[in-house]
């Protein structure tokens, strides 16, 4: 029993090493912009997995962003499959070259992420009301520009460093 608790606890920690980089990602192109790709009106499409792969929840993201000061402020409107509705505003820095923070009110302290290239890497504590309980989780968010409309966000949710879930979401900015 103890053999077997030893090799599960170094699985764990060799797969939590096996981070990738986003700087592999720097001459990917077409390059992300943050401001350009999020300023005016998006529309988002995802869905929730368990870790088991089942959907259990689907939706549809309006998203209005807009420059305020220095800041990239998203008004985010999620309407899900089971008819609920909830609203989240994001207020993004930018912080250095290629790096970003964000604040949203169902986000523990801030968020913190790197762009290169074509992709997004962003990391967060979402504070998640379930049953009257809040949990606190950990998002791991990589976003991929496909063209100059279209954006790919992948989402690997976790507590005590156990997948739990992935959210995957298809941005499409309105022309």
């Amino acid at each position: 029993m103890i053999r077997r608790l030893i090799s599960l606890f170094c699985l764990m920690l060799l797969s939590a090493c096996a981070v990738t980089d986003v700087n592999v990602y720097r001459n990917e192109s077409p390059k992300l912009d943050l401001e350009k790709f999020f300023v005016g009106k998006t529309d988002a499409w995802g869905i929730f997995q368990k870790r088991s792969g089942e959907v259990v929840k689907r939706f549809h993201v309006e998203i209005e962003g807009k420059k305020v000061g220095d800041d990239l402020v998203l008004d985010e409107h999620f309407t899900y499959s089971d008819g609920t509705k909830q609203q989240r505003i994001w207020r993004l820095s930018k912080t250095g070259t290629n790096r970003w923070s964000g604040r949203a009110d169902d986000v523990k302290g801030d968020a913190q992420g790197e762009l290169a290239g074509n992709a997004f890497k962003w990391e967060y504590v979402l504070l998640l009301p379930v049953d009257g309980t809040t949990y606190e989780m950990h998002m791991d968010d990589w976003m991929y520009l496909v063209d100059d409309n279209t954006l790919v966000n992948r989402t690997k949710m976790s507590k005590f460093g156990i997948d739990l879930g992935e959210v995957s979401i298809f941005f499409r900015r309105r022309l």
